[in-house]
């Protein structure tokens, strides 16, 4: 039997819409007063600051350009390794009792203290934004994957070999369709670190970029122009991540809708 306990989309979008006008008009009463808009800025003059960048001035790009091209490159190198480390540490189990302890490790080291160690090998460019957020996206992506190779059913994987299944089809077969959920599950937290790492490395040190950008409104204490910034950088971190949600459809079609259970 059919439980209709879900909202349907079109009520949830309306919902959701109608929260964030709110929000919006709660964020215009209260900055009225001169003391809470010196902290939280106003509505209206972030949106005049948004509009100048895009269209009137359209001196964000180039900032954008670079922020989003470091964003992206740690989030590919980020997942590509640590998609390959997770298989390669998963499948072994010599190397993982091995390594498991300098792992854990470098996964529980504040990544942030390697900021100006990155600055001084690689340069204030992109390169030295880039390593510290591989180093974000990097052990999200690894511990997913590795769980989930490591969580693979061994009852599967003793029928799939009485069946004939050479190690390179157990991998392509059972180990990477049981891993790929995992990693999907991790690619949306690893957007946004990617955005942390890249927007904490230009605060850290650079001449461009949209962290720059709120850096130098920091020290003007133009809090605008900061919300301004966090509200671009929120909506291509919303952007990414859809992307992402594309992906994961595309290739978790095997997988039932969220409704499916709703169904029996």
């Amino acid at each position: 039997m059919r439980q209709k306990t879900a909202l349907s989309r079109p009520l949830l979008r309306l919902l959701q819409v109608s929260l964030l006008a709110a929000i919006l008009l709660v964020w215009y009463w209260v900055s009225r007063n001169d003391n809470v808009a010196f902290f939280f800025g106003r509505p209206i003059q972030v949106a005049e600051v948004i509009w100048a960048w895009f269209v009137t001035d359209a001196s964000v790009y180039p900032h954008l350009w670079i922020t989003l091209s470091e964003t992206v490159l740690a989030f590919i190198i980020g997942t590509a390794g640590g998609l390959a480390f997770g298989l390669w540490l998963g499948l072994s189990r010599g190397a993982s009792a091995l390594l498991e302890p300098y792992v854990t490790a470098a996964n529980s080291m504040p990544r942030v203290i390697l900021a100006p160690i990155f600055g001084m090998w690689f340069g204030l460019g992109i390169w030295s934004k880039v390593a510290l957020a591989v180093t974000l996206v990097f052990f999200i992506v690894f511990f997913n994957v590795y769980r989930g190779v490591r969580e693979v059913s061994p009852t599967l994987l003793d029928n799939a070999r009485m069946l004939g299944a050479t190690p390179s089809q157990l991998l392509r077969h059972v180990y990477v369709p049981s891993a790929t959920s995992w990693v999907f599950s991790s690619l949306h937290t690893s957007v946004g670190l990617a955005f942390v790492g890249a927007v904490v490395g230009e605060y850290l040190g650079s001449a461009a970029g949209v962290g720059y950008l709120i850096l130098q409104a920091e020290g003007t204490l133009d809090v605008n122009t900061v919300f301004a910034g966090i509200v671009v950088l929120t909506i291509f971190a919303l952007i990414l991540d859809g992307l992402v949600s594309l992906a994961e459809r595309r290739f978790l079609v095997w997988q039932p809708g969220p409704g499916a259970a709703d169904k029996t």
